[in-house]
């Protein structure tokens, strides 16, 4: 061989072994963008999952927030509703002062000008705790007994028949503020 065989196939030698290692470049060029690409796609993953937790856990917090409020606002127009309750616990025995004063003086015929006077005052103070919620429970006798609204005294033999197991006589008025009961009427029921 000569020395211009010898430089050309020690060129093509070159070549080949250039061309290898671009081959091997490009291959692992690839690889590398095969890489890549996938870790922008788990980083997307990522993100995309970090973001639905997130308005995940945004939507619980407004939700409670939303039930607070509602929570709040309901408790607050229940303290409205019944904050003169204590008021109102303490003005019911005038109320049934009163009431006694009358049964006490109906048979009386001097004290008519008393009676008138002590009745408006009545009907005045009667009608300011209505307006604040209170209710007298009325039309008790001859109704079954109540045990959530009433309270039982004692137990007598009925008059009759229909009124076993019902109230017989009411010895004090019950009331209601709203909904809720302030004071059981206390009852005498028929056995």
């Amino acid at each position: 061989m000569n020395n211009k065989e010898q430089v050309d196939q020690d060129m093509n030698l070159q070549d080949e072994n250039l061309n290898e290692e671009m081959t091997d470049n490009s291959a692992s060029s690839e690889t590398d963008f095969d890489d890549a690409e996938s870790k922008v796609e788990s980083e997307e993953n990522k993100l995309e999952y970090e973001v639905a937790d997130l308005k995940d856990k945004y939507l619980r917090l407004y939700s409670d927030f939303e039930n607070y409020r509602k929570r709040t606002a309901k408790e607050r127009l229940d303290l409205i509703s019944t904050a003169s309750e204590e008021v109102i616990k303490d003005l019911i025995p005038v109320v049934d002062d009163f009431e006694r004063a009358f049964r006490a003086s109906e048979n009386e015929e001097e004290g008519a000008k008393v009676r008138e006077g002590n009745l408006l005052i009545f009907q005045k103070l009667v009608k300011i705790l209505g307006s604040k919620g209170l209710k007298p429970m009325e039309d008790l006798i001859g109704k079954p007994f109540d045990a959530e609204t009433q309270e039982a005294i004692t137990q007598i033999p009925a008059p009759s028949e229909e009124l076993k197991g019902k109230v017989v006589d009411v010895v004090e008025k019950g009331y209601i503020l709203g909904d809720k009961v302030v004071r059981y009427a206390k009852v005498v029921t028929g056995a």
